[in-house]
């Protein structure tokens, strides 16, 4: 199997460039001397750099094969409904972008691509291993139960994916990533929507802020370490391997809200509003990335505190 290292330059196609975490994904592989092609919404204007922008709609198939043909020796793709709860307003819909729309680019790049061995990296979610045990880290031997409809139609993808793979030979690799923030993540993701409601109490002079679930723990990493796995898995990931991106080390929701608290030097307390809570909160949530250090060499080298501090930081300017 050829790596990267044997390719030189590669020619590469980053779907969802204009996200929070494709935009440094395309800007890291730019910085290594890669050709790297930008897929973006149609209406968006990112600057990302010397790259060419291309449209891309998971919704339509015509728009899929105009972005990915044109060689590509491999396909980062990000593009996907990535919200729970944006699934969860229209289950149907997260389906039909993050299932059937990883088929299309799947097909159309192992079809189309003049690439002796074409590569996709797949990223997933670590939502697909569902409620599962409320203690220890989840590996990707655990078998995936998702319980909500943005996991389930991540899961449709990494099942529609693979078997392209199987049947064509294209080399598919599966990110799993953990919670991660940083400067940049919007606010329907639970650290920057913290630290927009702290920042306006302290604006306000209010003691409390409202909040949903505390209780649950997750396994969160900086942005900029998820990207250098991403990089990593590109270059050294083995096809047909799923990898969890995760630091193996677990905080409960109330602890990121103090943590965020901390950093903003505010007094305020949290109120947890019903309304905010959601039904299929995964309990806990840690994952074991033993797989990703040892085929790649991969190590997070961030700290949760340095993310905390960009999106603290960022919300208050």
């Amino acid at each position: 199997m050829r790596t990267w290292r044997d390719w030189g330059t590669v020619r590469i196609l980053v779907t969802g460039a204009d996200g929070f975490v494709g935009a440094r994904l395309v800007q890291r592989l730019v910085t290594a001397g890669h050709d790297v092609v930008a897929g973006i919404r149609r209406g968006t204007t990112p600057d990302l750099g010397p790259v060419e922008y291309r449209s891309f709609d998971l919704m339509d198939g015509a728009s899929v094969r105009a972005a990915v043909a044109g060689g590509f020796d491999a396909v980062a793709h990000l593009a996907a409904v990535a919200s729970g709860s944006e699934a969860r307003r229209d289950p149907g819909l997260a389906w039909e972008v993050n299932a059937a729309g990883t088929a299309r680019v799947a097909e159309t790049l192992a079809v189309e691509s003049a690439a002796p061995e074409p590569q996709l990296l797949l990223v997933s979610t670590a939502e697909v291993y569902g409620a599962g045990p409320t203690t220890g880290p989840r590996s990707e031997s655990d078998p995936p139960a998702p319980c909500s409809p943005y996991a389930g139609s991540k899961l449709g993808a990494e099942i529609a994916a693979l078997e392209v793979g199987r049947r064509t030979g294209l080399r598919v690799t599966i990110a799993r990533p953990f919670p991660h923030t940083g400067a940049g993540q919007d606010t329907r993701f639970v650290a920057p929507a913290f630290a927009r409601r702290i920042h306006e109490a302290q604006r306000h002079g209010v003691a409390e802020v409202t909040v949903g679930n505390l209780e649950p723990v997750r396994d969160f990493l900086h942005v900029d370490d998820v990207v250098d796995a991403y990089v990593a898995m590109l270059e050294r990931g083995r096809p047909g391997a799923c990898y969890n991106v995760a630091s193996g080390v677990g905080i409960t929701i109330r602890t990121l809200f103090e943590r965020i608290a901390g950093v903003l030097g505010a007094a305020v307390s949290p109120v947890v509003d019903s309304a905010l809570v959601r039904t299929s909160d995964i309990p806990h949530l840690v994952g074991d990335a033993t797989r990703l250090r040892r085929d790649t060499g991969w190590e997070p080298r961030r700290t949760l505190d340095e993310a905390l501090n960009e999106v603290a930081r960022a919300e208050a300017h």
